[in-house]
């Protein structure tokens, strides 16, 4: 990763979620194999027997964390999930939990944990007693190798703490889908085995099979990604083999409820909670019906939702299916009755429940201590003026992935900015992936101490937060179509569309029936866009490479690598005072 001023990219985005009621467990009969021994005929006794037969485990777990160390608006943030992570362990009692995530911890980041290349974040997560995590895909945004020295440690390209060199995480990252490339091994632990009150519990940690087109490929081009079913089973069946029977999976891939009002009903009447299960779609339903039974529950991530879902196994016996939203704003306890006899779940008895995580609720002063120290150590260079604005540009792409946004539509024009010149690239037409804008410009904050409608070097970070390279490249007016035709990928992916932004005298419409550029609509100034004509097009390396399945890019020839998106974003925002919202630039996305 190139580095800017003090080697620094930059994330951060805002979500808030309301909370509601308790899941219900299913009412299927549990699995033969996992129903406890009937007790003697003695009524009396019966009860004090069972009662220390059985051993209730709580799993903590929250996900898509994203280096949150401030809260926004109230909700989430390190110093509040470490306040609510204690009082459960305090409520459900320190030896009977387990805290566990489901990935994309780090990466994404807010400015503070970025410009250290993470480490801010590892430090608070050990603070606040995190045990293991599934790899996400933003865990290997600078690739395999940075991910191993984040787990292992050693310094990035100089030490950031007075020469005191970075011990890696104390925690385990699990990958059992991710193996060095025709080898067969993971490149980290598949599972993590803890004795919680006499019981052993399983942990198997899978990230998205997507991976390879969610980050840049080159970045992993040493290692195979596998089935996340398929990991998951073999590596339960190991577990089995060693007689731990109590299994959980950690996985980095998520689905979301859907509700369309019926007659007579408005949004308001909306009945989806983080707490209940209501039209979900995406993979996790299937990826559930092809894990083995032995696995008891299972704790997403990746798609920025909240849920409790009770899903049948293949035996047709409900375990609990979760995700905690993102940005530390809930945290999912799990409950799971075990047999110590047995060593099965009660699935029965197996619940689940999503606790919101705001200010108001306290917050840890061990883990604000650590989060000051870094906001201190960041501020001399984030809160440095580098712009302006006239009105809010909006573009936190934990929204809609799937539409331009006014900041995408500016970063686009930033990076034809940067690359129009003959000697950066002579570009023409620009792109910026919509997922790739992490935060907005709103004219009333000012978190350094500015004045209104000025923009700091800490909140462009925070809009371009991956450290990726300006590339220009020439595509052909059929090559171009075929790129803006791979934002649709298919009803089944997490995320049906990732669109496109497009630059400044760039247009064209979009067919939402039929999924795909309308015919002949594409226009550069005004001027239809010739299918054999070749153009001059600008992106980021990640696309170029092919990420977000934009595999289309590969056709490009004639590539120049430019400098850092950051960078030429600070510099655009230096060279343009004053900036305003544009129109849309495409129909129908």
């Amino acid at each position: 990763m190139k580095r800017t001023r003090l080697g620094a990219v930059v994330a951060t985005a805002a979500v808030a979620l309301s909370t509601a009621a308790v899941a219900a467990p299913s009412s299927a009969a549990p699995d033969k194999d996992r129903e406890t021994v009937q007790s003697a005929p003695a009524v009396q006794e019966a009860p004090a027997r069972k009662a220390k037969r059985r051993a209730a485990i709580r799993i903590l777990s929250f996900n898509d964390f994203h280096g949150r160390l401030r809260d926004e608006g109230g909700l989430g943030g390190a110093p509040a999930l470490a306040a609510k992570i204690t009082e459960l362990r305090q409520q459900y009692g320190r030896r009977t939990t387990v805290t566990a995530a489901a990935g994309d911890l780090i990466g994404a980041s807010q400015f503070e944990s970025t410009i250290f290349q993470d480490e801010p974040t590892i430090e608070v997560l050990e603070a606040m007693g995190l045990q293991t995590s599934a790899v996400g895909n933003h865990e290997f945004d600078e690739g395999v190798r940075e991910l191993l020295r984040i787990q292992h440690g050693g310094c990035y390209d100089q030490c950031f703490e007075d020469g005191v060199a970075y011990d890696g995480a104390d925690f385990p990252y699990l990958a059992a889908n991710v193996t060095w490339k025709g080898s067969g091994k993971p490149i980290l632990p598949p599972y993590w085995v803890k004795k919680v009150r006499g019981v052993e519990v399983g942990f198997i940690g899978v990230v998205t099979d997507d991976l390879p087109v969610l980050v840049n490929p080159s970045g992993i081009r040493n290692v195979d990604v596998g089935s996340e079913a398929e990991a998951i089973n073999h590596y339960s069946q190991v577990l089995s083999a060693k007689g731990v029977k109590t299994q959980v999976v950690l996985m980095h891939e998520g689905s979301a409820q859907t509700w369309e009002p019926g007659e007579g009903e408005t949004p308001e009447d909306d009945p989806r909670t983080p707490n209940t299960c209501i039209g979900l779609e995406g993979p996790v339903a299937a990826i559930n019906d092809a894990v083995v039974p032995q696995v008891d529950a299972m704790v997403t991530g990746h798609s920025h939702e909240g849920y409790v879902c009770m899903l049948d196994d293949p035996r047709g016996n409900p375990r609990p299916v979760t995700q905690a939203s993102d940005y530390g704003s809930l945290v999912t306890a799990t409950k799971l009755v075990v047999d110590r006899k047995t060593g099965n779940v009660l699935r029965d008895r197996s619940k689940a429940r999503n606790h919101e995580v705001t200010v108001e609720d306290g917050v840890d002063e061990t883990v604000q201590a650590i989060v000051q120290k870094w906001l201190d150590k960041a501020a001399p260079l984030a809160n440095e003026v580098v712009g302006s604005v006239t009105e809010d540009i909006t573009g936190d792409s934990s929204g809609d992935r799937g539409a331009e946004t006014p900041m995408g539509r500016l970063v686009a024009d930033s990076i034809l900015w940067g690359t129009q010149a003959e000697a950066d690239g002579g570009a023409e037409i620009a792109f910026m992936n919509t997922s790739g804008v992490r935060d907005s410009f709103i004219y009333a904050e000012t978190p350094g101490g500015e004045q209104p409608g000025e923009i700091t070097y800490g909140e462009a970070g925070a809009v371009a937060p991956f450290g990726n390279l300006l590339v220009t490249l020439d595509l052909t007016g059929a090559d171009i179509e075929a790129v803006l035709n791979q934002q649709w990928k298919g009803e089944a992916a997490s995320r049906p569309v990732l669109a496109l932004n497009p630059s400044e005298g760039f247009t064209y419409d979009w067919d939402p029936e039929a999924h795909q550029v309308v015919p002949g609509s594409m226009e550069l100034n005004g001027e239809p866009v010739g299918a054999d004509d070749v153009y001059r097009v600008a992106t980021l390396n990640f696309l170029a490479d092919g990420g977000d399945g934009f595999t289309a890019f590969g056709e490009g020839e004639n590539v120049l690598g430019g400098p850092s998106d950051l960078e030429n974003l600070v510099a655009y925002l230096e060279a343009n005072p004053g900036l305003s919202v544009t129109d849309d630039r495409v129909g129908g996305l």
